[in-house]
């Protein structure tokens, strides 16, 4: 049961690092920039008080860490949706996974963003009060896209 657990953590960080390398090309490819993990650490610190959902979380309080929460929240997520993936499809998916089963997966956790993390955030429900909310829609999808791909290629090279 350790190991389930543990292999399932390694695929969470292994397929958020690729999320990350994707965010990191695309920036590059497109002159976009770089997530900025700051305001979702701002929204993570005042989950503490009850408080999830901003209509602009620039306007909360700042954290003096919020960024580095960020980051560690982010992370934390990808794990959790690691760990959740093994519970859903079952450890005998670690043994012969397939790319649907995590490409599925992917997909089903941008409900979380859309539904949860866009409107703390205080940019609407999928993303509906951002100039552009279509764009942030697709790339989201795409994210969670290459997001699957890294829950597949890293359960392949640790099985």
């Amino acid at each position: 049961m350790f190991d389930i657990f543990w292999r399932a953590v390694l695929i969470g960080i292994g397929a958020t690092v690729l999320m990350d390398i994707w965010a990191i090309v695309y920036a590059k490819a497109t002159g976009s920039a770089l997530p900025n993990w700051a305001p979702v650490g701002r929204w993570f610190w005042h989950l503490k008080d009850g408080k999830f959902f901003h209509d602009d979380i620039s306007a909360a309080a700042p954290y003096k860490h919020e960024r580095a929460l960020g980051w560690i929240g982010h992370y934390a997520v990808g794990i959790l949706y690691g760990i959740l993936l093994v519970l859903v499809v079952g450890p005998g998916w670690l043994a012969a996974p397939t790319f649907l089963s995590a490409w599925i997966w992917a997909i089903v956790t941008v409900g979380a963003g859309w539904f949860l993390l866009q409107p703390g955030l205080g940019i609407g429900w999928a993303a509906s009060k951002t100039p552009n909310p279509n764009k942030v829609r697709f790339l989201n999808l795409v994210a969670h896209t290459i997001f699957g791909f890294g829950l597949y290629a890293t359960a392949m090279l640790i099985r």
